[in-house]
């Protein structure tokens, strides 16, 4: 270990050491601040005898003449084991339940190793999650990074709890796990998740990870690796299913952007760090499935457009690494429904993988085609009717309006601990298509219409 009295500039979470040889970029740092307090620290950047350190926690009380910076010659490691299922730790791998640490089974670089593109297997299972617009419209599949575009004010921490409670791999009984992160939020969501987790059982199969708004910001760089390092140990060493929920994406890139800023780096679009896309795909793209193995990492990214705008950048890069999106609806949440998904900007880029006869089921594919365009239909419609009145409408356009309302109030709209198998969302999506003349349904095969439609109009 190197021990370094040569701090010659703190800035922000940052401090310079200077005169330093052999140092490696991510290596841990060991800080000794006069009066005898250890804080941890990781190597940022290295270069003419300079190194860069993250301090993890207030730069308050270090000096440039009495602190020491010792460094410890490793990368950060998190020390993993299947008791970590049922806990919940902070944004840097600490207990936060009061309970004991963790006895590592082994110790793993949180960087973590991109997967080779000829292991990758192709994401082919469905994973129920108990919401009807994201099961029939736009359907998760085991191994894919599907994220929830949200805005402020929306409901995405209870619709991300609620995945989190309900979500299966159908008939397999195999183990499935949650991991959760939390990345800058507030005390009140922090209770919120730990009460919701507790009171519903869900913690037994979970493993949390809560970094609060008050924790340094270079913690929040941490915590989505320390979860998906997490989940990838569960996945390959314990061949369970693992559904990784990373919530609020924002404010990982806003705290990449005032580290950015503190380095004094040249900003990229709206201050945000040119190499935003590269930082955000090394955790996006630890998703996934791997061939001869059992287990799989599944990821939902959470995210709040600012000012709701899905060009901002974070949405923008978001959208090109990932594999299509869950958008939440203003509209929808004004008029009190639960959950505001929007099922027209939304997109699940694998979900032909994953439904069919044998996965869910036959009439799958065409009943969401129909729906999809009878909601579309209906809501352009509704803009028509506004001009022109209900009563220049004919007869099958008012059955197209009505199948938009019936839609939104009984297929989108469910309680926030209802939890509806495929067949039960199937089952509702026909009831609303009963609604429209039977010549009106072209996207679903014949044989379906007598199988399913007829059946419901008995």
């Amino acid at each position: 270990m190197k021990e370094y009295k040569t701090i010659n500039q703190i800035a922000g979470p940052l401090i310079f050491v200077s005169d330093v040889t052999g140092v490696g970029y991510n290596e841990m740092v060991e800080i000794m601040v006069p009066g005898g307090e250890k804080r941890k620290g990781q190597v940022l950047d290295v270069g003419r005898n300079i190194a860069v350190v993250q301090v993890f926690g207030p730069t308050t009380g270090i000096s440039t003449s009495q602190t020491t910076v010792r460094f410890l010659g490793e990368t950060m490691r998190l020390g993993v084991s299947s008791d970590m299922l049922g806990r919940a730790f902070n944004g840097l791998g600490e207990p936060r339940d009061k309970g004991p640490n963790v006895i590592a089974k082994e110790k793993i670089d949180i960087s973590g190793l991109p997967i080779n593109p000829y292991s990758r297997e192709s994401p082919n299972e469905f994973i129920q999650t108990g919401i009807s617009t994201v099961d029939c419209m736009n359907t998760l599949v085991r191994g894919q990074k599907l994220p929830i575009f949200s805005g402020a004010g929306l409901p995405h921490n209870q619709l991300t709890v609620q995945i989190a409670r309900q979500a299966k791999v159908r008939g397999t009984g195999e183990k499935f796990a949650v991991v959760f992160a939390a990345i800058g939020i507030t005390h009140e969501e922090a209770s919120f998740f730990m009460r919701d987790f507790e009171k519903t059982g869900a913690l037994e199969n979970a493993v949390l990870f809560l970094n609060l708004a008050d924790d340094p910001s270079v913690e929040r760089i941490i915590t989505p690796r320390l979860a998906l390092t997490t989940a990838e140990y569960l996945a390959y060493e314990h061949d369970m299913h693992v559904l990784t929920l990373i919530t609020d994406m924002t404010n990982y890139c806003e705290a990449l952007r005032e580290i950015s800023s503190a380095r004094q780096e040249v900003p990229g679009r709206r201050g945000y760090p040119g190499y935003m896309y590269t930082d955000l795909s090394t955790i996006y793209e630890r998703a996934g499935r791997v061939k001869g193995s059992k287990g799989s990492v599944t990821q939902i990214p959470v995210l709040t457009m600012p000012g709701d705008d899905k060009t901002h950048p974070i949405p923008d890069l978001t959208g090109y690494i990932t594999e299509g999106q869950i958008l939440l609806s203003r509209d929808l949440h004004r008029k009190n429904i639960y959950p505001p998904v929007d099922p027209l900007p939304s997109l699940s880029r694998l979900m032909n993988s994953g439904i069919g006869d044998g996965k869910t089921r036959e009439d799958h594919k065409g009943v969401s085609d129909q729906l999809y365009a009878a909601y579309a239909n209906g809501r352009d419609l509704r803009s028509l009717s506004a001009v022109v009145g209900e009563e220049a409408l004919s007869a099958t356009d008012r059955r197209y309006l009505k199948i938009a309302d019936e839609f939104e109030k009984r297929f989108v709209q469910q309680g926030s601990y209802e939890n509806r198998d495929i067949d039960q969302t199937l089952s509702i999506a026909w009831d609303l298509l009963s609604i429209l003349p039977e010549d009106e349904l072209k996207r679903v095969k014949r044989d379906h219409i007598k199988k399913y439609l007829n059946k419901k109009e008995e």
